[in-house]
């Protein structure tokens, strides 16, 4: 029987969801090859009782890092694997052996993140520069979540565009009871979860939330997703716009605060930043959101989006990148580098019943057309191309 070893090092993390849902929905299809797991040695165990017919294998070696370029390739070269599966593009640069990589997007190479340390980031991301262009070339095949990334993927590496598969990917509906949230009870909010890095492109919706308020005054924005140094940039820009002359939000600085964990007390404000916050508040948020906002200027797939939709959430989306072919009818688009526009759309769909009602509608459907279940079928049939 002929050997798959999947890397999913990544497995437990943010970015390792997507391993995660492919090796259990792999496990259930039971592929007919030796599939073999190469995992971080916490979560051995998780990984054992989840896939029990898969061999799992401890793999300390981190991303990025000397040990991944030699530890690792040493492991892989030991295993003699007929087709090793990596979900990410980070892998040993001189592995020979055969080879499928799945590129998520190239937010790396693209943009930059403040919140790093400038001298460590841009180290980085010249060597992922140099990789994912050495990791196109080698592979087999390459996946992608979106024809997006496809061409985007295509025309940064120079490959032939026929070696690059789109596997869409899927959004799950949160099954943890939801979590109220006691200071956005009875409140209409807008929302919008995940980071803040600045290609996110937050700055204009604070600005759009700023337009909005003219007409819907006790409107809030709710702002949730792991605190970091570009969260406190954030907060800074707001508190900065509340400061100017000349400003476009009316608010007092008072009004805005920066929560880094859990819900602190104070005075309510229109823009809260709630940090981190667990699945039950989540699915709270997006289950009560008036909308859930996504200004992003480039995603890969727009995960959040499909989970707002699952919920019940009307989805406001900027119309870049994959975010039209992903959403399909089922958002209504503004153009991302235009504030005004921004806040129009969102303005339609707080005044418009039968268009909140309809998009309600279009995210359900949209959102069931996509499944784990197809993305691993699709991604078994690309091994079984390369190994028969």
């Amino acid at each position: 029987m002929k050997r798959i070893v999947i890397d999913a090092r990544e497995s437990g993390s943010s970015t390792g969801r997507y391993i995660d849902k492919l090796v259990e929905n792999l496990h259930r299809l039971k592929p007919g090859f030796e599939i073999v797991l190469l995992a971080k040695p916490s979560r051995v165990k998780f990984l054992e009782k989840k896939v029990p017919n898969f061999e799992i294998i401890e793999s300390p070696y981190k991303e990025f890092s000397s040990a991944e370029q030699i530890g690792l390739l040493r492991q892989l070269n030991n295993l003699r694997p007929d087709l090793v599966h990596f979900g990410m593009t980070q892998q040993p640069a001189f592995y020979k052996g055969r080879t499928v990589t799945t590129i998520h997007d190239l937010t790396t190479a693209r943009f930059d993140n403040p919140a790093k340390n400038q001298l460590i980031f841009k180290s980085k991301q010249t060597v992922y520069r140099w990789l994912i262009k050495k990791v196109a070339k080698k592979s087999q095949k390459l996946i992608t979540s979106s024809e997006f990334v496809k061409n985007d993927v295509a025309q940064y590496t120079n490959i032939d565009p026929d070696k690059i598969e789109v596997i869409y990917e899927a959004a799950d509906k949160i099954e943890v009871q939801p979590e109220p949230i006691a200071e956005l009870d009875d409140q209409k909010f807008i929302m919008y979860v995940g980071r803040a890095n600045p290609h996110k492109n937050l700055n204009r919706l604070i600005n759009a939330f700023a337009m909005v308020r003219r007409d819907q005054p006790d409107l809030k924005l709710v702002l949730a997703g792991q605190p970091d140094k570009n969260f406190e940039l954030l907060a800074q820009y707001v508190e900065s716009k509340s400061l100017t002359p000349h400003q476009k939000l009316d608010t007092p600085q008072s009004d805005y605060r920066l929560l880094r964990s859990g819900f602190g007390k104070g005075q309510a404000s229109k823009i809260l930043f709630l940090g981190w916050v667990s699945d039950g508040q989540l699915r709270w948020l997006y289950e009560n959101t008036a909308a859930y906002v996504f200004p992003s200027l480039s995603e890969g797939f727009g995960l959040p989006g499909l989970e707002a939709m699952i919920h019940g959430a009307p989805v406001v989306s900027s119309n870049a990148s994959c975010l039209p072919e992903i959403y399909g009818e089922a958002a209504h688009y503004f153009n991302s580098l235009d504030s005004e526009d921004m806040a129009t759309k969102i303005g339609q769909v707080l005044d418009n019943f039968n268009l909140s009602t309809n998009l309600i509608a279009r995210g359900h459907a949209q959102a069931a057309k996509y499944s784990w279940r197809k993305t691993a079928e699709q991604t078994l049939e690309i091994y079984k191309s390369i190994l028969n």
